[in-house]
């Protein structure tokens, strides 16, 4: 279907791919990883539009090959007055009103070959598609995807994330070749996600998905690329094989590069024998001995043990220190074992869209990880920005609270032609070389400083502002959407340091495993109101609807299992890092 050959592209500021070569199967459901920044929508990009490119190398698609695309962004026409099945249906009656107007032609045509030639192609696009059962194959992607409910809804009425899916049930219908998304679970709710599975693993053509998501990636691709620093890693099989595959590929190498460390250091210990030797007795062999050790050395030093394709690029995040107690120390009034209150929500009402929120009220104290959730559509986004702008008379943040915000919107309010030396200087962040270092920890190195914020992709984006508000000392923090276009490395990084963090954090999240494994309790958003849940009932009840039996505490032993084997790698301890693997590996047959 694809065949990518020796390819080698990148920009005057950055290298991309180095003599990249990969394959795509006619069947197969692929999905691009790699950490933020390695190039992995420009990839899809050159496949999809390869003559818009200069590169070194070749991509070769076959000659029946017809690419469909959903970005990652996708602008809805809110003036379309059509339902949501009129929608999927409008390409369809499109192709048989051209087929009838070339039959009409057809009548008068003088060049009549051509006008059948034509009518062929249409008659083809037509099959291809199963065009004349069309209106059962729409019925059966909405009950596929979960939106039947949604089949005679307005387009302009429904959510962001259902547009969303949308438009990905749209593509699937029009039966391309190859399929192509990019990042199609940004912003999706737990329904809509599930929703995109069940289409994914339902889909009978050839896919090739960029995606983060561990969810996506455990249940939906038998085809791993993994693209990081200029390279590609090609792999047949499940995501958690993969994982296991790397883990045991760099195992290998460890113990080969241990075994020739032992090799260097014998060799080298003889040659010094040897030479103690020489020093002490005039004699041609020992010369002749210690220079063919010396050799051997120096053949062994030169010689490399190749590293392993991926060393880990988790950012090192590290939220600002907050002493809790700290506050309030300079008062008359004498301290109280009761955290304060540092935002306050009472009788809270707000309408958007065709929607409403009412009658919310709820008390954040200090120290606590709350996580608001709900539906795509039901108003989080509109509350959060309210406790942002705080002039709302329903909500108060402490005033002696120092607060920082992080927006879903890549870049928030970021000036995307500016800089992004200029935007950390604005923020504060004093000198080049300085600011150069910090952003290092964050993966964001190279020429990072010299490039303009729209340059920067949503994971590098994201990653900055995470930075930023890393650095701002801030006691609450208020984050949308934190963990979109992240990579699944700094996504881990991001949860660790939220567990870590001593200050307050109010999120808006649609990452189950962040607020799994990392909120006190949720504000649930539904019913057009806000309840308070047990972190553990939440948790209960997303598993309940949504996953198989027991998947999340597997997972969460999986994240675990790597966590200790990447400590014992440390250690250079092989003995543990193979008995730990074959823990791993255990549970991935479960």
């Amino acid at each position: 279907m694809i065949r990518v050959e020796k390819l080698t592209h990148g920009f005057p500021a950055k290298d991309l791919y180095e003599d990249i070569s990969f394959t795509l199967e006619t069947g197969q459901h692929a999905v691009l990883i790699g950490s933020n920044g390695s190039g992995k929508s420009t990839l899809v990009d050159m496949i999809i539009n390869t003559d818009e490119y200069w590169f070194d190398g070749r991509i070769v698609k076959a000659d029946e090959c017809r690419v469909g695309y959903a970005s990652q962004f996708s602008v809805r026409d809110k003036s379309q007055d059509c339902t949501v099945f009129e929608y999927l249906c409008q390409r369809f009656l499109d192709i048989q009103n051209e087929i009838a107007a070339v039959c009409e032609e057809m009548a008068t045509a003088e060049d009549m070959e051509a006008a059948f030639e034509k009518y062929q192609a249409l008659l083809d696009l037509n099959e291809s598609m199963d065009g004349d059962n069309y209106e059962s194959n729409i019925r059966k992607q909405l009950y596929t995807a979960g939106m039947t409910d949604l089949a005679d809804t307005k387009v302009a009425h429904i959510s962001g994330g259902e547009y969303k899916l949308l438009q990905i049930v749209r593509e699937m219908l029009l039966a391309p070749n190859l399929l192509v998304l990019d990042e199609p679970d940004v912003f999706l709710d737990f329904a809509n996600l599930h929703g995109l599975s069940q289409l994914i693993n339902s889909y009978k053509g050839t896919l090739l998905v960029v995606t983060h998501n561990r969810y996506l990636l455990n249940h939906c691709f038998n085809k791993i690329l993994h693209l990081e620093d200029c390279d590609i890693q090609e792999f047949d099989g499940t995501y958690p094989e993969y994982r296991c595959a790397q883990l045991e590929g760099k195992l290998e190498l460890k113990i080969q590069a241990i075994e020739h460390q032992e090799e260097v250091e014998r060799t080298q210990e003889m040659v010094n024998i040897l030479r103690r030797r020489a020093t002490l007795m005039v004699n041609p062999v020992i010369g002749a001995a210690v220079n063919a050790k010396q050799s051997q050395l120096d053949r062994l030093m030169a010689r490399e043990i190749k590293a392993p394709f991926i060393e880990v690029r988790e950012p090192q995040i590290v939220l600002p220190e907050v002493d809790l107690n700290a506050a309030g120390e300079d008062e008359d009034v004498p301290a109280s074992d009761e955290p304060k209150t540092v935002i306050s929500v009472e009788d809270y009402k707000v309408s958007f869209d065709e929607s409403l929120l009412t009658d919310v009220s709820f008390e954040v104290k200090a120290g606590e990880k709350v996580a608001i959730v709900g539906g795509n559509g039901t108003g989080k986004t509109t509350l959060v920005s309210d406790i942002l702008r705080n002039d709302h008379p329903s909500i108060k943040i402490d005033p002696d609270t120092k607060y920082a915000c992080l927006s879903q919107l890549l870049g928030g309010d970021l000036d995307e032609n500016r800089t992004v030396y200029q935007v950390m200087q604005d923020a504060g962040f004093g000198s080049g070389e300085s600011i150069k270092n910090y952003l290092a920890g964050y993966c964001l190195e190279g020429d990072i400083l010299d490039q303009r914020i729209g340059q920067l992709s949503g994971g590098e984006q994201n990653l900055l502002q995470i930075a930023m508000v890393a650095g701002s000392g801030a006691e609450l923090l208020i984050l949308d959407e934190p963990t979109s276009h992240l990579d699944i490395y700094a996504q881990v990084a991001l949860e660790n340091a939220i567990t870590e963090y001593k200050g307050t954090v109010l999120m808006v999240s649609h990452d189950f495993y962040l607020v799994a494994n990392c909120a006190d309790y949720v504000l649930l958003v539904e019913d057009n109101t806000v309840r308070r849940v047990r972190a553990r009932k939440f948790r209960k009840m997303v598993y309940d609807k949504y996953f198989d039996h027991e998947y999340l505490e597997i997972d969460k032993k999986k994240q675990e299992l790597e966590a200790d084997i990447t400590k014992a790698f440390k250690k250079d301890d092989v003995e543990k890092v193979a008995q730990l693997l074959g823990e791993l590996e255990g549970l991935n047959t479960k």
